[in-house]
């Protein structure tokens, strides 16, 4: 809204230079909301004006935002409505309900205390691969670093930095190799397939580690029973390394804080849960699904998951924030499906649990805290544009914050293009092999023992693709980015600073179409070119012999509607499909 602290800390105030347009839509708010509780109403959210430039977009959240500001004046009176579990001035129909709510923000802000366990840091530490995910990370700032130049940005402002990119690196790193996703737990005897038939009463042992509940499963193969513990305490959760998202997000929400992240747990009231990261090079939380391997894309769920958000509150050591406007467009819809509580009450809870923890905090430590939460606040106020495949990323941001993201949508910029040319021992076995599996995202380089990372680390050329993981079908596919009406994909081997020639190629490269849609393979050398089915059996041709460089491009076009995007795919296999390899070429070499 604008408002800054008076000098003696007791008030907000609204600056001097402060326009007459900005001052008259405040006025209307609070008028607004004053009227409604004079008329025992619920304030409801009131849209700010737009600009004239934004007058197609989402308006901004009104007044229910702004007051999750935690009061300047620690010892500030309450009001009727802050009996912290449903007072007697609430009406009937909140007591229970705002009781239950208390209870649920009370443990949720005591079990991030646990993240902050010296010894258990210690254990996620011992778990991640810190040394070779700061040299990934250092790999994407230089990669950054080119792309910025080639782009003729230089000196954009909140570049990423290397904590950064160690971020990133680490949420894919937990997503790829390290946390597995468990609908149903495999037989413990035979492995097969089982299928839930109630719960299970826990253990002393399950409920030690936080397992209140614990799911069981029946195996018809070997009728042997299978549980599953739904462990809640991050240090049993570095041992499983499985389970669904709340056990996703407290794992990876530990290790964030045992590398030195300040993180906060996130819980959305209609069943999701998942971590924010503060960046100091951006001065902002990130959202991060470690389920997803998603950074900095809140409009994922509304947009992209359809979901109908009601309450997204973040727990860190420190504080309690109602961050839904950070996940939301929708404000009046949101606020109609706020039914939990009184939102005064809500405010007033927050506020109150928040200065309790913070009573022993430095006056820097609070200070600092008070800032962001002025800075916070502006964001969950500014407005937002809504795009066509904004679950698939944002166009907001730095160009090099979207480069180390790969959300600029431009293809090539996105990567260093990479051309492939032969090692010493390659020309030794006069041959290269390269094979890539889409479930693990690596490249297997079995002419020189060697792997690369990434779908798009070997790449030439890389336009409107990306790699898309299905959860609910358990399959993972290279396709177009969302509103594309075409793609284009190209690997180049060159040999020509060499005394070798083609003499044959073995290639498989695996793709599949839905409806009308199309992809066109082809290899080719610098004279001619051969066309490749896509299906699973290897093709073997010499009619590129002679040739000092070879190149394969897929080319994805066509569909039918919203989904057209999805109608191309390359690589289609099983999320745990890693022992089969959907591209596999070989080029045999001959001296000239």
């Amino acid at each position: 809204m604008g408002f800054e602290e008076s000098a003696n800390s007791e008030y907000l105030v609204l600056p001097e230079v402060t326009s007459l347009d900005n001052m008259k839509r405040i006025h209307d708010e609070l008028k607004n909301v004053r009227e409604r509780k004079l008329g025992g109403q619920q304030p409801t959210a009131v849209s700010a004006s737009p600009s004239p430039s934004s007058s197609t977009s989402t308006s901004s959240p009104g007044l229910p935002i702004a007051t999750t500001l935690p009061s300047p004046a620690s010892g500030a009176t309450a009001s009727p409505v802050t009996g912290a579990t449903g007072s007697s001035t609430a009406p009937i129909h909140y007591q229970a309900k705002e009781r239950v709510f208390h209870s649920k923000l009370k443990n949720y802000f005591d079990h991030v205390l646990v993240y902050e366990d010296k010894t258990l840091q210690q254990k996620a530490r011992s778990c991640i691969p810190l040394s070779e995910l700061s040299q990934k990370a250092g790999k994407k700032m230089e990669s950054i670093r080119e792309n910025l130049s080639s782009t003729n940005t230089p000196g954009e402002e909140k570049a990423p930095n290397m904590r950064d990119c160690l971020l990133l690196e680490l949420l894919h790193w937990f997503k790829k190799d390290f946390f597995t996703w468990t609908n149903a737990p495999k037989c413990s005897q035979c492995s097969a397939a089982t299928k839930s038939v109630g719960m299970a009463d826990a253990t002393s042992e399950e409920r030690r580690w936080g397992a209140d509940r614990v799911e069981d499963y029946f195996c018809y193969n070997c009728n042997k029973h299978t549980r599953f513990p739904r462990y809640n305490h991050p240090g049993k959760l570095l041992e499983t390394r499985t389970g669904r998202c709340g056990e996703w997000a407290n794992c990876f929400t530990l290790c964030c804080r045992a590398i030195g992240f300040e993180a906060r747990y996130v819980v959305d009231w209609t069943d999701h849960v998942w971590t924010e990261v503060f960046t100091e090079s951006q001065q902002r939380w990130l959202h991060c699904d470690p389920c997803e391997d998603a950074c900095d894309k809140p409009l994922t769920y509304e947009v992209g998951w359809g979901k109908k958000l009601s309450y997204v509150i973040a727990f860190s050591k420190d504080e309690i924030v109602d961050v839904v406007w950070r996940y939301s467009t929708k404000q009046n819809e949101v606020m109609e499906r706020r039914t939990e509580c009184r939102e005064e009450w809500l405010v007033q809870i927050i506020n109150r649990l928040t200065r309790e923890r913070q009573a022993g905090l430095p006056s820097e430590r609070k200070q600092l805290l008070k800032l962001r939460s002025v800075t916070e606040i502006v964001e969950f106020m500014s407005i937002k544009k809504v795009k066509e495949g904004e679950d698939q990323g944002r166009s907001s941001g730095s160009l090099a914050w979207r480069l180390a993201r790969r959300e600029t949508g431009q293809g090539s910029v996105q990567h260093t293009p990479k051309t492939l040319t032969l090692t010493s021992t390659e020309k030794t076995k006069k041959c290269i092999h390269i094979r890539y599996n889409c479930a693990t995202d690596k490249y297997q380089r079995l002419s020189d023992n060697s792997e690369s990372d990434g779908w798009d680390s070997l790449l030439m050329e890389n336009n409107n693709v990306f790699r898309k993981e299905e959860h609910d079908w358990k399959m993972v596919y290279l396709a177009r980015t969302e509103g594309s009406d075409t793609a284009k994909i190209m690997w180049k081997f060159d040999f020509s600073d060499t005394n070798f020639m083609v003499q044959k190629v073995i290639i498989t490269a695996v793709s599949k179409t839905y409806e009308d849609g199309r992809i066109s393979w082809k290899l080719c050398s610098p004279d001619q070119c051969v066309l490749l089915s896509g299906g699973n059996d290897a093709s073997e041709t010499d009619e590129l012999q002679g040739a000092n460089s070879v190149t394969l491009t897929a080319e994805m076009s066509g569909g039918q509607g919203n989904v057209a995007w999805q109608h191309t795919q390359l690589f289609r296999q099983q999320l745990d499909e890693i022992s089969s390899f959907p591209l596999d070429i070989k080029i045999t070499l001959g001296e000239k």
